[in-house]
């Protein structure tokens, strides 16, 4: 890969390689230009009722803050499945790339998801139906994360982004498909934790209708000490959120994956189902507590049914 002072002329890379390079100058390669890799990959916050939420990507950008925007297109487009990609579950589109070190401003998916009779970004319903899934101004501007980071010459910025569904997905009456609203968070998976646990059965029986439906989620705060509530598109939102399903174990379990390091607050509710993001829901939380995610280690909290 040339390098110059700006980035690189478009570069085809080997057939090893399913993406290629392009973005500023053509002029000559500075090889004193000092430099590092770029890695990203996607996870999910997930939705209650749907079976599959399939986004096609075409690409990345990210933007130098002194030059051009770095594009790394596919050569072919990727269909990815985002209820897949679950808890601490995370699908790698960029790895090691090499980059110009410095400050960078931004980062942009490229997406194709428009209302266009073409399943190339849709949603699969419970009851299998699929309606198409548009991002607005998707075609236009793709889904782009305004957050900073800086990569170290010789160094390595790893990130994830994580799409929460429930804040993301609508389906507004009169519109012919599904909305994707840009609901993204970016982390540095240098710095994520994860906690995992399980939900005592009798709760869970306790507090839902009929668990074969749902068995409700465990909502995650940022903070110790936090009001749990529903999302409603407020301050006090939660920061993600985690399904919780009953597994091979013979038992009920969630987790949550990419939490950077700190204090926050955990609530289980079996009314994520009514969870409308674009309105305030009068949700039933139990089991409020405080948990610390450390860096690189799986934090364990259970939720139990007490007197």
């Amino acid at each position: 890969m040339k390098i110059n002072n700006t980035f690189v002329h478009c570069l085809a890379l080997t057939a090893l390689s399913s993406l290629y390079a392009c973005g500023g100058s053509s002029g000559g390669t500075d090889s004193t230009e000092q430099t590092g890799s770029f890695s990203l990959a996607l996870t999910d916050g997930p939705v209650d009722s749907a079976n599959q939420v399939v986004v096609e990507f075409s690409g990345v950008s990210i933007k130098p803050v002194d030059g051009e925007a770095i594009e790394f297109m596919f050569e072919e487009p990727r269909q990815i499945d985002l209820l897949q990609l679950q808890g601490s579950a995370s699908e790698a589109i960029i790895t090691d790339e090499t980059v110009p070190a410095g400050e960078y401003e931004w980062i942009r998916l490229h997406v194709n998801a428009e209302h266009d009779n073409i399943l190339d970004s849709f949603i699969e319903l419970g009851d299998g139906s699929q309606l198409e899934l548009r991002v607005p101004s998707g075609s236009q501007t793709g889904l782009k994360l305004v957050r900073g980071f800086t990569l170290a010459a010789d160094g390595h910025a790893d990130f994830t982004i994580d799409f929460d569904l429930r804040k993301s997905v609508t389906n507004p009456p009169g519109l012919p498909g599904a909305l994707l609203k840009p609901a993204l968070r970016l982390i540095d998976n240098l710095e994520v934790g994860s906690i995992s646990g399980s939900v005592d059965a009798n709760l869970v029986a306790q507090q839902c209708a009929d668990a074969g439906v749902s068995a409700g989620a465990v909502y995650v705060y940022v903070g110790s000490g936090a009001v749990p509530t529903d999302m409603s598109g407020s301050e006090n939102d939660p920061l993600t959120s985690a399904l919780v399903s009953y597994g091979e174990a013979a038992e009920y379990r969630y987790e949550v994956g990419f939490l950077a390091g700190g204090e926050y607050t955990l609530a289980y509710t079996c009314g994520s189902l009514d969870d409308n993001p674009e309105q305030v829901d009068e949700l039933v939380f139990v089991g409020a507590v405080d948990v610390t995610v450390i860096a690189d280690q799986q934090t364990t909290q259970d939720f139990v049914l007490t007197e």
